[in-house]
């Protein structure tokens, strides 16, 4: 019994080691082509991403570039910065799932996951039914 406890303890120390801490997304990320931040922020139990810095933040007429690919005709008009992209995301201990995120670009949203990688940077995961077919993209934090 004296082993079993030892055992136990040891085991419990080592996969403490392997966890991430559930916060550790919070914070300015900049996307993979450089022409967004998303600020990732917690609401209760859940993490949401707005974009909170757009590289041109109007069209090559000068206007504010709004939502115009959202297939909902009344939210065509909300501008993108400020946009919150990312919804509804659960940390399971070692990524955050069961989310979704929203491509402005094409007006359609995917499911997603995402994980922190040893190097700091987020790996995104979007899909439509099952995670092995998708598109996977790589955040580096805002500095």
């Amino acid at each position: 019994m004296k082993y079993f406890s030892l055992l136990l303890l040891f085991s419990a120390i080592c996969f403490s080691g392997f966890t991430q801490n559930k916060d550790a997304i919070l914070g300015k990320w900049i996307n993979s082509t450089g022409e967004a931040h998303v600020e990732i922020a917690k609401k209760g139990d859940k993490y949401f991403g707005k974009i909170v810095w757009l590289k041109e933040t109007k069209d090559d007429k000068g206007v504010v570039k709004t939502d115009l690919k959202n297939p909902d005709e009344s939210l065509k008009s909300r501008p993108i910065l400020g946009l919150e992209i990312l919804k509804d995301f659960v940390y399971t201990g070692s990524k955050w799932a069961d989310g979704t995120i929203y491509d402005p670009k094409s007006g359609k949203t995917y499911s997603c996951n995402m994980t922190l990688k040893d190097n700091g940077q987020l790996n995104m995961r979007g899909y439509v039914g099952i995670s092995l077919i998708g598109r996977s993209e790589v955040w580096k934090r805002v500095k």
